[in-house]
């Protein structure tokens, strides 16, 4: 059976135009409602000068906090993206596959007042991603993640465990999508393990259904 994490690169790498195509048209309709102004408002709201967004795919998030006057600074493993972010106007996006930045392989700088990962966080493995990046912060700083609301997308299976995104319903060529589903009470331990303690939790809901779209989490260093 194939290994999932190599599955979900090569997903990342076949879907990365359509990817693009969908966040720049606006296509997805809980990031259009919610999920882009919940992540950037909570980035905001830490009144951070510096900032690292990991998995920044196309750089949108880069555009917004570099348009209210903050450093912001991508990356991403794969090049499509990244070479798509640079020439829509970040100046700084490093190509970096995530255990590249586990293992520092990769220098992506220090001193960042906050590192984001928006829906960034797919694969099993997270932990030793996540200490990486508690090294890069200065102290005080801060880690804002955000996810798929496990009690949204459970399912009546409510257990860490791979799942597949099929991208059902938006136009363009895709590939099916591993990720790694993991309950809070994982998310949670994760942070923790990682040297975090968590300082915020919110449910960013749909102004009409009220339904939470994703689940995010705001944690400092321990």
């Amino acid at each position: 059976m194939r290994n999932p994490e190599d599955a979900l690169l090569d997903s990342w790498q076949h879907n990365a135009q359509a990817w693009i195509d969908a966040v720049r048209s606006g296509a997805i309709e809980s990031r259009r409602q919610v999920t882009d102004q919940a992540i950037l408002l909570a980035v905001l709201g830490r009144q951070p000068e510096r900032v690292l967004d990991l998995g920044c795919g196309e750089g949108w998030l880069l555009r917004a906090l570099g348009a209210r006057g903050i450093e912001a600074v991508g990356v991403d493993g794969d090049r499509a993206l990244v070479e798509a972010a640079r020439v829509a106007g970040s100046a700084k996006v490093y190509l970096a596959s995530y255990a590249q930045l586990a293992d520092a392989q990769v220098d992506v700088e220090t001193g960042y007042d906050l590192i984001c990962a928006n829906f960034a966080l797919l694969q099993q493995d997270i932990i030793a991603l996540l200490a990486a990046m508690n090294a890069l912060l200065v102290p005080g700083g801060a880690l804002v993640i955000q996810t798929l609301h496990p009690w949204g997308v459970a399912d009546g299976d409510y257990q860490d465990g791979w799942r597949e995104e099929s991208f059902a319903g938006l136009a363009g060529d895709w590939q099916v999508m591993p990720w790694y589903f993991r309950t809070l009470s994982s998310w949670l331990t994760a942070l923790d393990m990682a040297g975090f303690r968590l300082a915020g939790l919110q449910e960013p809901q749909h102004p009409q259904s009220g339904v939470p779209q994703s689940l995010l989490l705001v944690a400092e260093r321990s």
